[in-house]
């Protein structure tokens, strides 16, 4: 028993001094290799996002022309229709009949056309025999131009009936969609009767306010409306982005711009059309316009770079002996998801720590 003690002493002893001496030993400091990248100027692109709300370029509101009982509705809501379609049917039978009666007026008015003509005509005959007078002639003359007129006239209301009887049928103006149909067969409607909404699909218009100077960025000079027309020209291609994020395949372009200022909201409203060839869009979408603004010479670092301390966003320099020291630094973000632009901190010929700058620690010696 005496021997174990004496052993286990011995060992405690041994560990012990291992320890004390593990102790006394130097750490071994070893420099850190991080990405660094000197500070210079460069153009940026930047996507400047507006909320706006899709429209039809040739939205028609559909009202009838007659009234009546309609009779047919035929489409429903959301139906693509083509331009000349039939979308609603009125009462033709007034119509119809009005159009019955004209033409028995008109067949009535030809009929005494033509025997006043066979008059005029025995007439001229008799007259250039010395049979009968020219005053005769001259009756017989009128009379004929008489039947002519009512045979007009019978044309006309002919044609006005048919025209009637056209506007029982409501077709299409344009290709596009149908809107919400308030209405339904039986119900009396009468000129002014808003039926729906044909939302002209095959290009569509994104509205949306963009801020005066904005504008003047874009095109690099003054907005003036004798060169309206070229300065909106010289805007770049804008994207129009879904609510759920997805992005429209097809690029638009700012077609107009108002020419007032908004008081309350010192912003222009501008309209981007958008070509719509497989009907994906429709009226009332709303979403988000997207304008490419293109920065020259600016300070552009990796996100990376940036380390945000509280309120702070500290960027780690590397100074001449290559130890890392903190900068201050403010930042805009130009919406690309990997850079900032530093407005101010940095100057061009820095160089600083990019990837691992979280890890960095002020006086680090930093080997590049």
């Amino acid at each position: 028993m005496m021997k174990y003690i004496v052993t286990l002493a011995t060992a405690l002893c041994v560990v012990g001094i291992g320890l004390t001496s593990c102790s006394k030993e130097k750490p071994n400091l070893k420099e850190t290799s991080f990405e660094t990248i000197t500070v210079k100027r460069q153009d940026v692109t930047i996507p400047v996002k507006f909320s706006a709300k899709l429209k039809g370029k040739t939205d028609v509101t559909i009202t009838p022309q007659v009234s009546g009982q309609l009779t047919q509705v035929c489409v429903n809501e959301g139906d693509l229709v083509k331009k000349g379609q039939t979308l609603f049917i009125i009462d033709q039978r007034t119509a119809k009949a009005m159009l019955v009666t004209a033409e028995a007026n008109l067949q009535s008015a030809l009929a005494a056309e033509s025997t006043a003509k066979q008059k005029y005509e025995s007439k001229k005959n008799l007259f250039e025999r010395n049979i009968v007078s020219k005053f005769v002639l001259d009756n017989a003359l009128n009379d004929y131009k008489q039947a002519q007129a009512s045979s007009a006239q019978a044309r006309a209301l002919v044609y006005s009936a048919k025209i009637e009887l056209g506007f029982c049928t409501i077709t299409a103006p344009v290709d596009g969609i149908i809107g919400e149909i308030d209405v339904r067969a039986g119900d009396q409607v009468s000129q002014g009767t808003e039926l729906t909404v044909l939302s002209g699909n095959t290009t569509m218009t994104a509205e949306f306010s963009v801020t005066e100077s904005l504008i003047e960025m874009a095109v690099s000079d003054t907005l003036s409306l004798d060169n309206k027309d070229k300065d909106i020209a010289r805007l770049p291609e804008v994207t129009f982005i879904m609510k759920n994020g997805t992005e429209y395949k097809y690029k638009g372009r700012i077609n107009s711009i108002t020419g007032i200022v908004n008081d309350a909201t010192g912003s222009l409203g501008v309209k981007a059309t958008f070509p719509n060839p497989e009907g994906m869009l429709r009226s009332g979408i709303q979403g988000t316009v997207v304008l490419p603004m293109e920065e020259k010479g600016v300070i552009l670092i990796p996100q990376d770079a940036v380390v945000r301390l509280q309120d702070r966003q500290l960027v780690y320099k590397v100074k001449a002996d290559n130890t890392a020291t903190a900068v201050t630094v403010t930042t805009e973000n130009p919406g690309n998801g990997k850079d900032f632009i530093v407005t101010s901190g940095l100057n061009v010929g820095d160089r600083i720590v990019t990837v691992g700058a979280n890890n960095v620690y002020e006086g680090q010696q930093v080997i590049f």
